[in-house]
């Protein structure tokens, strides 16, 4: 299951999201360090198709395709040494596929800013220098461990150092590990330090309903923070963590009337785990019948055993073919049936590259 760290500095609403996004409750007050152990939460990721097809099908259950959110204890600055509680979690960072950063993104004198000026751009710069300068420390560490075997002309230990000194002439400059030039053997290389700057990071630019956002304001703050986030090659999205928040205890009929009400013209969190799949080239493909319609999460550009070993790994091991149709295509037919009388269900074979939206049978021996 895909893993996704909620990062942040302390007040920016990272555990008013967190809410939002699990239903759950964690502690959100308004002082740092509130949550103290990492809160877990199993979210369902929205995709209309699903339900359409769990009606097509008259499913008895329907499982959707499912992430898991932590919520993370605000970073400070010193962080990488320590400061706050800095290098436990750091740790539970180094755990996630992905972070999910969470930058206050509007002014309200009565809710205090650890940096004591919200200035978004500055907000990320301080979280991704403490996650390079602790990927720093990881790899000069695993640097000492190498110096035996390069004295001894080992030449694996030489490829290796080779891209540990890459990291570290990008490090000095403030790079990411993603910005660092790597090879595709040298990223394999050096998977097992699971550095914190090599994985995608998305951008929750956290607004608040009836506060000074600073996407309406003409102060450059936010184009600042826009531009930055284009430098580092990442995804944005706006979120209001606390209207969506409210909105989990509204019954679902009344959810969009009410969203409405409160300014929020669209369903955030929906956006931004489109956002997160996004980030991670990420697609989803549908087995559906009568005892289930479920939505299946693998990696753009995936072929079709690797889509069945996401079901089992026999899926992928003894795989013979594939049926395959579209959503839309099913959807039009009104059955698996009609949708093969219409030449629109394919016979694939491994080399088939799945597309977003398939609907699959699999076959294997």
């Amino acid at each position: 299951m895909l893993k996704i760290g909620i990062v942040g500095l302390p007040n920016v609403g990272k555990s008013t999201l967190f809410n939002a996004l699990t239903k759950a409750t964690v502690p959100c007050e308004n002082y740092p360090f509130c949550t103290i152990d990492p809160s877990i939460g199993i979210v369902g990721v929205p995709d209309e198709r699903l339900q359409k097809l769990t009606k097509l099908s008259k499913s008895v259950k329907t499982i959707p395709a499912a992430i898991e959110f932590v919520d993370i204890a605000g970073l400070v600055k010193g962080a990488a040494e320590g400061e706050g509680l800095g290098n436990q979690f750091l740790a539970n960072i180094r755990e996630t596929d992905a972070i999910l950063q969470v930058v206050r993104f509007f002014d309200d004198p009565n809710i205090v800013h650890v940096e004591e000026i919200v200035e978004p751009s500055k907000d990320i710069e301080i979280i991704n220098l403490e996650l390079v300068l602790a990927d720093a420390e990881q790899v000069r560490k695993r640097r000492d461990k190498l110096a035996g075997d390069l004295k001894s002309g080992d030449k694996n230990a030489v490829i290796e150092d080779a891209a540990l000194a890459k990291l570290m002439q990008s490090f000095s400059a403030g790079r990411l590990a993603l910005h660092s030039g790597l090879t595709d053997d040298e990223k394999k290389r050096i998977a097992s330090l699971n550095l914190l700057t090599m994985k995608p990071i998305l951008y929750a630019l956290n607004k608040k309903n009836g506060g000074h956002n600073l996407d309406e304001a003409a102060d450059g703050r936010a184009e600042k923070a826009y531009e930055l986030i284009r430098e580092l090659g990442a995804r944005f999205v706006l979120v209001d963590a606390a209207i969506e928040r409210e909105l989990n205890d509204v019954a679902n009929d009344d959810r969009e009337s009410f969203r409405q009400e409160l300014g929020a013209q669209e369903d955030g969190l929906a956006g931004l785990i489109r956002g997160a799949y996004e980030t991670l080239g990420l697609i989803s493909f549908f087995t559906t019948g009568t005892d289930e319609t479920r939505a299946w999460t693998i990696t753009r550009g995936s072929a079709a055993p690797v889509a069945g070993a996401a079901i089992h790994n026999d899926f992928a091991d003894k795989f013979i073919r594939a049926e395959v149709v579209s959503t839309d295509d099913l959807l039009a037919a009104g059955s698996w049936a009609a949708a093969r009388e219409n030449a629109k269900v394919r016979t694939e074979g491994k080399d088939y590259i799945v597309k977003d939206g398939d609907v699959m049978v699999f076959l294997h021996g």
